[in-house]
């Protein structure tokens, strides 16, 4: 049995310090009080690297989570995990033109090998000059390079395909403005590099990929994504498409989730990577390569949590229930401490993931506020009076609603609240992007909307990389993506006017 209550029963008075009321509100600047929910829920701080962060071990929790569903859904998929160096040699680098054109700004580069000592000031080091390298490295900005190289001397013939291949690893990306999980000089990524005996199976794969992305954002972030593919100018250099999922954040910008791309033979070209074909003759293999970053934590934070801190998905929350007990004297501890410790067994032998917080040198109401800050999907409160009537007091951190239910019925009604809390928080995701999603037909309307309201924007664009630069000067605004599921509609191009045979989605982006 279980009924509604309205009151904060075991909250501590007004002047126990309230965490989450340090968070600066979304209203009054959304991105002071993404960073504040960053470091206050404990996820990820500035390290002494400038551009670079140390993921603390709840946030790294949070993507070990990510890392072992979607290692799954790769490994159901053919895929096997491999690892390649984190240098590249600049030849190889430079080897597909516009690979290394697309990324040359952002490339780290190591020149030397060895320091020493400063003759000229005891105590610290100097590089040695001495110690110049023969060949420049540059510190992986992406793998293809390195990976095409090794596949020259996997594939031999057409036994040898296809090469399904996944690798979890950092690489680096010389960012000048940074931001903890969006934006990092240094982060965390899955690739995935492929090779295919056709073009048509490299395709396939692609899709295949972009699929599998979507199916993980959606089903465990409980983020609402559109497929689509990208414009030439905002593709992957060196793809000949690049297949997207985009997701809108609370504050009305896009964020790129997660890409596939399908290379075309341009990687088997520079590297000259050939199989002999079953009728004896030589042809270019066809490659793909797709990732997913730690920016799909920042994407966690920006599509659910609230101005009391971090909303997590029970799906991915490394923590789904929390267990706090209230508690005077010793023996109050050890009875609820029994009947805590007998639900937990229960809620674990339904691989339910709980804790039990039964630290005394924190009193509840701080307790409380953490693990609201945190995002805890469920917050199991046990005093006195619980054990009395054999009730518990139980909270969602998506709604701050709170009802009582009985020992009895906990283990039932735990689960059933976690499905429900994963897919009302899909839904309102789902409701607000819909509602933000803006038809355009003059541009006049265009440059009001981005910048009096933001979502995308669902305009129809003469297809020109000249007049898509011209909308994101004037605008800020780009294409994040052509829907896979658009209708095809004669139209005008909302900035040229020229004839357009389908409508994009503009928006601002992260």
């Amino acid at each position: 049995m279980y009924h509604t209550i309205n009151t904060n029963k075991y909250r501590q008075n007004p002047c126990q310090i309230n965490m989450a009321n340090k968070l600066t509100p979304r209203s009054t600047d959304y991105s002071k009080w993404y960073n504040e929910i960053v470091v206050q829920a404990d996820l990820a701080e500035n390290s002494a690297v400038r551009g670079c962060m140390i993921i603390k071990p709840y946030g790294y929790a949070i993507w070990e989570k990510m890392q072992a569903e979607l290692d799954k859904m790769f490994k159901a998929t053919g895929h096997e995990n491999a690892y390649f160096p984190l240098f590249v040699p600049k030849s190889l680098f430079e080897a597909e033109e516009k690979n290394a054109e697309g990324f040359a700004k952002e490339c780290a580069v190591v020149t030397h090998y060895r320091l020493k000592n400063d003759p000229n000031n005891k105590g610290k080091l100097i590089v040695d000059p001495e110690a110049k390298l023969e060949e420049e490295l540059v510190v992986r900005p992406t793998s293809e390079a390195v990976i095409w190289n090794t596949y020259k001397s996997w594939i031999q013939s057409y036994r040898d395909l296809p090469i399904l291949i996944n690798q979890w690893a950092n690489v680096v990306r010389w960012e000048m403005r940074t931001r903890l999980f969006l934006r990092t000089a240094e982060f965390l990524w899955q690739e995935g590099h492929t090779a295919h005996a056709t073009k048509a199976e490299a395709l396939i794969e692609a899709k295949q990929m972009n699929q599998v992305y979507s199916d993980f954002v959606q089903n465990y972030m409980a983020i609402p994504v559109i497929q689509g593919t990208k414009s030439e100018s905002e593709r992957f250099a060196g793809a000949e498409e690049t297949y997207c999922i985009e997701a809108l954040m609370q504050d009305g910008k896009a964020l790129q989730a997660g890409t596939s791309h399908f290379l075309g033979q341009n990687f088997a070209k520079a590297f000259d990577v050939k199989y002999a074909t079953s009728q004896g003759g030589l042809e270019y293999v066809w490659a793909t390569s797709w990732g997913v970053s730690t920016r799909l934590i920042g994407a966690l934070i920006m599509t659910h949590s609230d101005d009391h801190g971090l909303v997590l998905p029970p799906n991915l929350a490394p923590i789904q229930v929390v267990i706090i007990p209230i508690y005077k004297g010793d023996e109050q501890q050890a009875q609820i401490a029994e009947v805590a410790q007998r639900i937990k067994a229960s809620l674990e032998g339904k691989n339910i993931r709980v804790k039990f917080d039964n630290r005394d040198k924190f009193k509840p109401g701080y307790k409380f506020n953490e693990y609201e800050l945190k995002g805890v999907p469920l917050r199991i409160a046990i005093g006195p009076k619980d054990l009395e009537k054999g009730t518990l007091e139980i909270a969602r951190r998506d709604t701050l609603s709170k009802q009582y239910v009985s020992q009895n019925d906990i283990v039932d009604h735990v689960t059933s609240q976690l499905e429900v809390i994963q897919i009302d928080l899909f839904e309102k995701a789902k409701n607000f992007r819909e509602e933000n999603i803006r038809e355009v037909n003059d541009f006049e309307s265009f440059q009001k909307i981005i910048k009096e309201k933001g979502g995308f924007i669902s305009a129809h664009w003469d297809g020109t990389n000249e007049t898509e630069e011209a909308i994101k000067k004037k605008t800020k605004a780009t294409i994040r993506c052509i829907p896979l599921e658009t209708k095809v509609e004669e139209g005008v191009c909302v900035f040229s006017g020229k004839p357009s045979k389908q409508r994009v989605l503009f928006a601002k982006s992260y």
